[in-house]
């Protein structure tokens, strides 16, 4: 046990040693319903409990935190930057977070946790990690996302986080939309509320301070293209469309070229987004600029890698899933991750 406990050790400071801090790297990950293993009678979590369909062990468990570390730290040791902020969705609580952050080759970068109960049935939750070095968290909040004509429909709640990154004001959102359950089209109004929503948040902190730099990360259900994130976000796809104040929105051509986040009747969806105000985009207060990765044409990022995929039969290349049905996998989620740079232009 002192062994293992002194090579965690080890592990530890070399990476902190050898790992940078820039450029700034914001990432934002779909964890596919990463439940603990207690059954909480407040909320629908029956299905993963030992005693459920799925038979949610504790060796389940760790097989699904084993594959959450594996994953956030090959982001990070892809550039050698651990990202400055996460976002998560499909999240049971704050013990999972705990999990998390404590996982050895994550805990070089002393990730702090930001995270509430919504009021989604089955509990799952969104939530917000930040390295303290790079970001100096002043407040958050969680907002009940709102559907006017359905004033009692009860989804994650809008988490917003506000402080600074080299003294430049930020203010984060980090989302699960409501889902397509009913279909996409019938459903639609539902997002298009949300989207909405947060172009009014959105509005109100440029208002107080037109030099934040804004960005709303999540599963938003939609595609860029959709009228929820065109219309109600008012998520602008292309750089020389840009007015002050508006959304861009990094993966919108990436959709375009067929890229996506996720699988569904053999085509590719790009559900996972994370879209920045104008004055990041392009840089047009303060020093921080979003920026492309070395030698990519695009300025978002999708993270995939062949472990992180089916390997054959129908469904190969798509995202290799904790469980089809009840039938344990051993995968890491039916979502791919996605990230952004930003760095002093």
């Amino acid at each position: 046990m002192k062994k293992k406990l002194f090579m965690t050790l080890v592990l530890v400071s070399l990476l902190a040693v050898c790992f940078a801090q820039k450029p700034y790297k914001v990432m934002f990950y779909n964890l596919e319903n990463f439940f603990d293993t207690i059954n909480d009678p407040e909320i629908r979590d029956d299905e993963f409990t030992p005693e459920g369909p799925k038979e949610w062990t504790s060796a389940k468990y760790r097989k699904k935190l084993a594959n959450v570390e594996r994953v956030l730290f090959d982001i990070a040791a892809a550039d050698r930057i651990y990202p400055a902020v996460i976002g998560f969705s499909e999240l049971e609580n704050r013990s999972v977070l705990e999990d998390i952050v404590a996982a050895p080759k994550l805990a070089p970068a002393d990730y702090r946790i930001v995270h509430y109960d919504s009021p989604d049935a089955r509990g799952v939750d969104v939530a917000f990690l930040y390295r303290p070095d790079l970001f100096k968290l002043e407040g958050s909040a969680a907002v009940k996302t709102d559907v006017p004509a359905l004033p009692n429909f009860r989804t994650r709640d809008i988490l917003t986080m506000w402080g600074t990154i080299e003294d430049e004001p930020f203010y984060f959102m980090v989302i699960h939309w409501p889902s397509r359950l009913g279909g996409k089209e019938a459903s639609a109004f539902k997002r298009i509320a949300a989207g909405e929503q947060m172009r009014r948040l959105a509005d109100s902190v440029l208002q107080r301070n037109p030099a934040t730099k804004i960005v709303a990360m999540g599963d938003f259900n939609d595609d860029p293209t959709d009228p929820s994130m065109t219309e109600g976000l008012g998520a602008r796809g292309r750089m020389k469309e840009l007015a002050a104040g508006e959304f861009f929105n990094p993966f919108y051509e990436m959709h375009k070229a067929g890229l996506g986040t996720l699988a569904y009747g053999d085509a590719w969806n790009l559900f996972d987004n994370i879209v920045v105000t104008e004055n990041l985009a392009r840089g047009t207060t303060g020093k921080l600029q979003l920026r492309r990765a070395d030698g990519s044409k695009y300025y978002g990022n999708i993270f995939r890698r062949p472990y992180m995929m089916q390997r054959e039969g129908q469904y190969r290349g798509y995202p290799l899933r904790t469980f089809v049905g009840n039938t344990f996998q051993g995968g890491f989620s039916d979502h791919f991750p996605v990230y952004i740079y930003m760095e002093n232009k």
